[in-house]
């Protein structure tokens, strides 16, 4: 016989036991298997296990769009031979209840199984990728999830294709088998596209932490150089902000014919450029950027991030004003950070800049669009361009770019050389992704750059952020000796603002720019231009415009969905302005001092 006490002892023993083989077997378990067999046809073979997550039924999602790219991009539209069984392999009743989900009928089944096709056959870092010679795998377009699982851990095996035997990826071997990965939940997931294929590996450490290189192409880039390179981006980078908050980093390159682009991840990037573009100073330099772009994202956007941009909802739009900071800051520092280590000259990033102003100001659309504005539309202006663009928008990019630069400047005078952007970006990443661990606000963004500027800068915001008022430029510039000119001042150039494309030995209009010449006249996109004061036009328009007077009554004649019209109209002064930099006469030692602190020289 036993004594009450030890019965009492036994059976809470049992209770617990209990209360954790219950607690076990109610663990979801998520795991991917992604097959590639016949590589030439584009289609990635997808099954998706699901098990100890008993419901009537499950709702398997795609998302629409990917983080970092800001468009729905209805990724469900390249699925296709859905299917779902139980663990005996018995088929389960499905229905596709709305264009990214499809609902399985479990009927409380302990494992669930699915398979899909996802074909895959556009070049570009937000999409997935599969033919004979490599296979990418853009994770927001191929691997679907279950909305009240995403915090699930899942694991990720790749079945590469006959001798392919690379993987590069910024996810962790889940054991020995370099092709089994692991995930600590969907959002990480999403965050790590995976390169499959013979690509070459190369590789830098920084701090003991290893920086991959994949090399998927031919290129003509010097290794030994170009990991150098490369390698000073990343210790500069990292210095602005005393960490490195991973264990490893996977730059996947794409060298093809010709593109480029790149989008950032938690831990790796992927970058796009032409095979040959190494061989030329511009190019290269031009690479260099995008590298720094990029990989200066794993601080400003995926840690330092607007509140709106994480949690993600991968279904539907994720609005912010703050892109033009996520994104145009970056952009200021991607080419910034060339000049700080010496990899650009003073000279060659003022030109830079300068392009950048011009840019922007020569466009009707800045008078039109705020920075703020475009941040917030990108879902319906930024990717989907059209004719009339240029003259409605502005990019964030760009006009975030500049205003980063001036946002620099005035914190440099402001705090006679002893702060920068720098310590805006390190007081944002220890509040808000160090400290609260959340994005932050736009008045939080604001108050960070006033309290490292030591002033109010309400009326910059407010003026240059949220408003579209004319920028003083040369209020900045002079704090550090610098002024900006019209290279044009005087010139009074005729001017006909209508871009063109020879079709078919057809002159045809593409667009027009607002407040000139052809869009005064009426001149329409579409229209064909066959004459100017009965002079046949063919590739000679601005030649035949060059002999006109701002002043001047001309005709044009075009061809205008099949009627023969004649525009009436007075040739007007060209409105863009060339834009040059230079030094004042006379600076100050204060402006000198500025100046050779802000461009490192």
């Amino acid at each position: 016989m036993i004594s009450k006490r030890t019965a009492l002892r036994l059976i809470f023993l049992l209770w617990i036991c209990l209360i954790t083989s219950s607690f076990l077997q109610a663990a979801p378990q998520i795991s991917y298997t992604v097959s590639m067999d016949e590589p030439h046809t584009h289609y990635f073979d997808v099954q998706m296990k699901v098990s100890g997550y008993k419901k009537q039924y499950i709702d398997f999602k795609m998302p629409v769009w990917t983080p970092g790219s800001y468009l729905i991009r209805e990724y469900a539209r390249n699925v296709e031979a859905f299917s779902a069984k139980n663990s005996k392999g018995q088929a389960l009743k499905w229905e596709k209840v709305n264009k990214n989900t499809w609902r399985v009928s479990s009927n409380s089944a302990d494992e669930i199984t699915v398979n899909y096709k996802v074909y895959a056959f556009e070049i570009s870092v937000r999409t997935p990728f599969l033919d004979a010679s490599h296979g990418y795998i853009q994770p927001a377009a191929v691997f679907m999830f279950v909305k009240e699982l995403m915090a699930t851990p899942a694991t990720v095996t790749i079945k590469p294709y006959k001798e392919w035997n690379q993987i590069s990826t910024g996810l962790s071997a889940a054991a020995t088998d370099k092709f089994v990965l692991k995930s600590p939940n969907y959002d990480v997931l999403v965050d790590s596209p995976i390169e499959v294929g013979t690509h070459k590996i190369m590789e830098f450490t920084v701090q003991n932490i290893p920086h991959r290189v994949a090399m998927y192409g031919e290129g003509n880039y010097d290794e030994k150089r170009l990991l150098a390179d490369m390698k000073t981006i990343v210790e500069e980078v990292t210095g602005i902000f005393g960490e490195i908050p991973y264990e490893h980093y996977t730059f996947i390159v794409h060298n093809l014919q010709s593109g480029g682009g790149g989008l950032e991840h938690l831990n790796s990037t992927t970058l796009q450029t032409g095979r040959w573009n190494y061989g030329s100073e511009a190019g290269y330099s031009g690479f260099l950027s995008l590298v720094a772009h990029e990989y200066f994202h794993l601080y400003n956007v995926k840690r330092i991030r607007p509140k709106a941009l994480g949690p993600f909802d991968y279904e539907n739009e994720n609005y912010t004003t703050l892109l033009w900071v996520s994104e145009g800051i970056t952009s200021y520092y991607d080419d910034y950070l060339l000049r700080r280590v010496g990899l650009s000259s003073p000279d060659e990033y003022l030109y830079t800049a300068t392009g950048n102003i011009g840019t922007i100001e020569n466009a009707p659309g800045n008078k039109v669009q705020s920075a703020a504005e475009s941040s917030f539309d990108t879902w319906i202006k930024y990717y989907r361009p059209n004719e009339n663009s240029n003259n409605t928008s502005i990019s964030y990019y760009t006009k975030g770019a500049i205003l980063g630069m001036l946002l620099d400047l005035e914190i440099l005078n402001n705090t006679q050389g002893q702060k920068s952007f720098d310590d805006v970006l390190r007081l944002l990443y220890n509040e808000y992704f160090k400290k609260q661990k959340r994005g932050f606000t736009e008045a939080e963004m604001q108050a960070a750059v006033e309290k490292v500027a030591g002033k109010s800068l309400n009326d910059f915001f407010q003026k240059y952020v949220y408003g579209t008022e004319p920028i003083d430029y040369n209020q900045y510039l002079g704090y550090v000796g610098l002024k900006l000119i019209n290279a044009g001042e005087g010139k009074n150039e005729p001017y006909l603002g209508a871009n063109t494309s020879n079709t078919n030995g057809k002159l045809m209009v593409t667009s027009v720019m607002r407040g000139t010449t052809a869009y005064e006249s009426g001149l329409n996109v579409n229209d064909e231009i066959l004459a100017i004061d009965n002079y046949r036009v063919n590739d000679d328009l601005n030649r035949i415009m060059a002999t006109k007077k701002v002043g001047d009554k001309i005709n044009i004649l075009i061809n205008r969905a099949g009627i023969l019209q004649t525009l009436e109209t007075v040739v007007l002064k060209n409105p863009n302005i060339s834009y040059r930099m230079q030094r004042v006469a006379n600076a100050t030692p204060q402006q000198e001092a500025l100046l050779a602190k802000w461009l490192h020289m």
